[in-house]
């Protein structure tokens, strides 16, 4: 049985470069949704609009305000092997289940973030640059986000 490759991708920061991988073989929904969304640009330039000291960073609110998405939803994935929040870990942010569209959260830690298993999405980890989620603020902007 061959391994499944994982994406690899950046977020770029005035802060620094973020290098991620993604849970191709984990979520596939949410994985496949992410890639469309950096293909098109949807990313760039939109800001991380809610900062929570030691829990999480989110982004990717098209008006910055944490109501808006990109005029879709995708179903939840929650039984995956890899649906662990901790320190690093991309999840799908949503407004109950199955209604994840493009805002996503970065996890700070795990005690603070471990009660968000099996209720978001965890489809990615932060694997370089991960000391600057901790110097992220509120309205800091993604310059751009690709795929590498």
């Amino acid at each position: 049985m061959s391994e499944t490759v994982l994406t690899k991708g950046e977020i770029h920061t005035k802060k620094g470069v973020l290098q991620f991988e993604l849970y191709d073989d984990d979520a596939p929904i949410a994985v496949a949704n992410f890639k469309k969304l950096i293909s098109e640009g949807f990313y760039n330039g939109l800001t991380f609009h809610r900062v929570i000291p030691d829990f999480m960073i989110q982004g990717g609110c098209p008006n910055g305000t944490g109501a808006g998405g990109p005029g879709y939803t995708i179903n939840c994935e929650l039984k995956g092997a890899k649906q662990q929040h901790d320190r690093g870990v991309l999840s799908m942010a949503h407004r109950g289940l199955n209604t994840g569209g493009s805002q996503f959260f970065i996890c700070h830690n795990r005690s603070n973030t471990k009660h968000l298993d099996g209720v978001h999405t965890c489809f990615g980890k932060v694997t370089g640059g991960i000391d600057i989620i901790d110097e992220i603020r509120g309205g800091d902007v993604m310059e751009k986000v690709i795929i590498v």
